[in-house]
């Protein structure tokens, strides 16, 4: 009888590519894949572990597993993933009834871990973090129409907030021929939207072959035929290049939506994140990038009550968030963490400031958002399928303005023919509730 595995992969879409990639090897070396870790004999706790919140998730969903294994409902824990590569031995010290820890270098030998696992070995194996498996098989979570394609791992930003380059080392990008394959499997088995991936996408290329190649894999993925929408996540804004913007424009199957993460645009705060520009030359670069791509739709996050953060520099973001008026935007609370250069800074901000902040600027972004949900009614927008919402007692799906996961989506209604989960169909805006579009189908 086949030993069951059930994987739950928490933090963002580059950890679920991570979790897709250990399915398949999982699944070639003789287990049967399970989607509720709870009924499997093997759950994985696929971890993030890039701000404080993510963390406690990963402890969170770690304690939940221990409670079953006390109940005898699984057999082994397997914890990997950001926190178990940052924390590493920490983990079973605290938490004795996980069977196995075990760094990202160690994705490859997840079938091997799990077998001594349920033999009863306790495993703790924390290889160089380079090892960690970019290309292969894979065993899709997503959708069946969409995927996330991971093009690089690591970064070289060093931003003084984040942990990721002290977690997952330097920036790696994968060969193109492979991205490229890989990208056709995908296609093949029913893929008509990639979201292309990376902690830094612009960055593609410039450690393999000496300089930004972004541009030139989005032309190779725009000749797989079947491939409809390509969309572009974690952009940094100093490699936004006019040939990338002449390529976004060019191409029909490149989706005209960037995701641009900023953190701020105060030239001292800026710089104290070790990252560049100031207000000035961002929103110069934001009307640039609308200049030569009509249309576009900007994403972005912005941090607030970075260390030092004064009033007056705050009150310079909420300015540039209204200048600005982004189609989408996220702002995050500070997260003081450990063993980075801003978790030592003077002039840690409160919490409830932070907090605040934060909230603020979530609150005027939801105007300007409101404001443009209101200008899309009426025009006619292809819409991606994503299926039918029982609560809701309407379709739902996506149109080129929204990111899976992240972004809010389309409602609408049909008068005839239903439609299938993965087509692209086209609908008529005449409504929105808060941020998600309504409308019928043509």
């Amino acid at each position: 009888m086949q030993n069951t595995v059930g994987i739950v992969s928490l933090g963002c879409a580059k950890n679920r590519v991570d979790a897709e990639l250990m399915m398949y090897k999982l699944n070639q070396a003789g287990f049967q894949l399970v989607q509720d870790a709870a009924m499997a004999d093997a759950a994985i706790i696929n971890t993030c572990g890039f701000i404080e919140s993510a963390k406690q998730e990963s402890i969170d969903e770690i304690l939940e597993l221990v409670q079953l294994k006390k109940e005898g409902k699984i057999k082994a824990i397997i914890v990997t993933g950001c926190l178990a590569q940052r924390y590493n031995s920490q983990i079973m010290r605290e938490l004795s009834e996980v069977d196995a820890v075990i760094g990202i270098g160690k994705n490859a030998d997840i079938a091997e871990v799990v077998r001594r696992a349920l033999d009863g070995e306790k495993v703790e194996e924390f290889p160089d973090k380079t090892l960690l498996p970019l290309d292969g098989g894979r065993v899709q979570s997503t959708e069946r129409h969409w995927a996330y394609l991971k093009i690089a791992d690591g970064c070289d930003n060093c931003c003084t907030y984040c942990a990721i380059p002290l977690i997952r080392g330097g920036f790696r990008s994968r060969k193109m021929e492979t991205i490229v394959a890989e990208a056709e499997r995908l296609v093949y088995n029913g893929v008509q939207e990639i979201n292309v991936i990376a902690q830094d996408t612009t960055r593609y290329g410039e450690d393999l072959y000496g300089k930004l190649m972004l541009p030139e894999l989005l032309r190779q993925l725009c000749k797989i035929d079947g491939l409809k929408w390509i969309r572009l996540l974690y952009c940094y804004p100093d490699r936004i290049t006019d040939e990338l913007l002449e390529v976004m424009h060019k191409e029909d199957k490149i989706l005209n939506y960037i995701d641009l993460p900023l953190q701020h645009c105060n030239g001292r705060v800026l710089k104290a994140m070790n990252r560049r520009g100031d207000k000035e030359s961002l929103s110069a670069l934001i009307r640039h990038i609308r200049e030569m791509v009509p249309g576009v739709i900007l994403r972005t996050t912005l941090i607030a009550g970075f260390p030092g953060e004064t009033d007056e520099e705050f009150e310079e973001v909420s300015e540039f968030v209204e200048e600005m008026k982004f189609e989408r935007l996220g702002c995050f609370a500070y997260s003081q963490e450990e063993d980075t250069p801003a978790a030592v800074m003077d002039g840690q901000v409160d919490e409830d400031v932070k907090e605040h902040r934060a909230e603020l600027i979530a609150e005027q972004e939801a105007v300007i958002m409101n404001d443009w949900c209101e200008s899309v009614i009426g025009q006619e927008l292809d819409v991606l399928v994503d299926g039918f919402d029982r609560y809701a007692e309407c379709w739902t799906g996506r149109s080129v303005y929204d990111a899976p996961e992240v972004d809010p989506c389309v409602f609408f209604t049909v008068s005839d023919r239903k439609p299938r989960m993965g087509e692209m169909v086209r609908v008529r805006i005449t409504d929105h509730i808060d941020c998600d579009l309504t409308g019928e189908m043509i």
